[in-house]
């Protein structure tokens, strides 16, 4: 599906989602280094742990929100709650004020989330979606390659420049959603027009949830989702500690003249960088090209590739072989990303549409809260006992997908 092709509101959402996402990577991976430098490590450690919760507690309001007053309505909530937070952190003198807004960015962030997600399900066919997923994930990572080169430089020499900046491109992303994207919800659903107090409202919604959670498909999904992403999530975890203890300096190429050395660090960082570019050059093309296979059979490849590429790094130290191993890891996570939107989409029922975008999301955020174990573990296990493990995890989602699949067959029908 050709983008000129896509709805208004698409378009609308990639142009300003992708600019938006580019500023975020600016200072996305470096507000640990920033909190720990401010607060002490120990403390930054602990405090990073916190922000998942409120993106969970986010993630859950937004989709049932997005399902009662419409998709429409929460976005703007979203974006108008993360443009006013980047300004508090831009004024800021404490960082324990620092430290709400960033919270605060999180946590609109993730309000926003299901109903955007909800509206590509709303207006592009079922037939198209991992396309249309697959292009919204190559814009957002065009900014992952670029985001952190300029923030290494934006972040911590022109920090409140920069976070003025994402309040601004925000302050006319929701304008433009405010004068330009249209409601999506189908006719018929949510029921913003009947009055309710607030406490029949947020019964009603934990009621939906509740059965959401009692549906055995969704909660196997859920769980083979996780055990996956514990592996995937790796490389910015184990990986970054593996490389900078256990991987020497070498030589990225040699002449006659000399050599390019590379050291530990300079080694992470290119492998960091492989990793985004193959995002960006590959994830249209690998989901063209895998756009008749079975969901089912892109979960186990994804799971695999993931498990076996990241177990693989532990039989060498030498730099092309981890860049061949990144590329395989990598590839996993490429055909994973747009076939799990595509999943959820056409599996919630269009009423609970949100609901299930958000919940959804919970598989991310137990994933980023267990997969940190390989890190606090590498302290009493050697690397390739921690290379083991995380292939068993690929394994055990591995596993669940096939029972995902035998308990519904028809979700492997496209």
């Amino acid at each position: 599906m050709q983008i000129r092709l896509w709805n208004t509101n698409l378009k609308v959402r990639l142009f300003g989602e992708a600019l938006f996402n580019m500023l975020v990577w600016m200072y996305f991976p470096f507000i640990a280094v920033y909190f720990g430098n401010a607060l002490g490590n120990d403390i930054a450690g602990m405090l990073m742990t916190v922000p998942p919760l409120f993106s969970m507690a986010g993630s859950l309001i937004g989709g049932a929100l997005a399902d009662r007053i419409g998709r429409r309505p929460v976005m703007l909530t979203g974006a108008a709650l993360q443009t006013l937070m980047f300004a508090v952190f831009a004024l800021s003198s404490s960082h324990w004020l620092d430290y709400a807004a960033f919270i605060a960015i999180g946590f609109g962030g993730a309000i926003y989330r299901p109903a955007s997600t909800a509206m590509v399900a709303d207006l592009v066919p079922a037939q198209d979606r991992r396309q249309v997923f697959a292009t919204f994930t190559t814009a957002n990572n065009i900014g992952a390659v670029l985001g952190p080169a300029l923030g290494a430089v934006f972040f911590f020499h022109y920090r409140q420049e920069l976070l003025w900046t994402c309040s601004f491109i925000l302050l006319l992303y929701f304008i433009a959603i405010y004068l330009i994207v249209k409601e999506s919800m189908p006719p018929g659903e949510g029921s913003a027009g009947r009055s309710a107090t607030v406490g029949e409202i947020w019964r009603e919604q934990w009621k939906g949830y509740g059965v959401i959670f009692r549906d055995k498909v969704f909660l196997v999904y859920i769980l083979a989702g996780i055990f996956a992403l514990v592996a995937i999530m790796q490389l910015d975890l184990y990986l970054a500690v593996y490389v900078t203890n256990y991987v020497p300096a070498q030589a990225l190429f040699s002449w006659e003249e000399g050599k390019l050395m590379l050291s530990s660090t300079e080694i992470l960082g290119w492998l960091l960088g492989l990793n985004g570019l193959l995002f960006v050059l590959f994830i249209l093309p690998v989901t063209k090209w895998l756009r008749h296979w079975k969901e089912r059979d892109v979960f186990i490849m994804s799971s695999l590739l993931s498990g076996l590429g990241t177990f693989a790094l532990g039989f060498s130290t030498n730099l092309w072989f981890l860049f061949i191993v990144t590329i395989v890891f990598t590839f996993g996570e490429i055909v994973r990303s747009p076939v799990m939107q595509s999943f959820i989409s056409h599996y919630a029922p269009e009423h609970a549409r949100g609901q299930y975008m958000g919940a959804d999301n919970l598989q991310y955020t137990i994933g980023r809260f267990l997969a940190p174990v390989t890190v606090f573990l590498s302290a009493w296990i050697p690397p390739m006992g921690i290379f083991s493990l995380i292939l068993l995890s690929a394994l055990i989602s591995v596993v669940l997908y096939v029972h995902l699949f035998r308990i519904y067959p028809a979700s492997s029908k496209q």
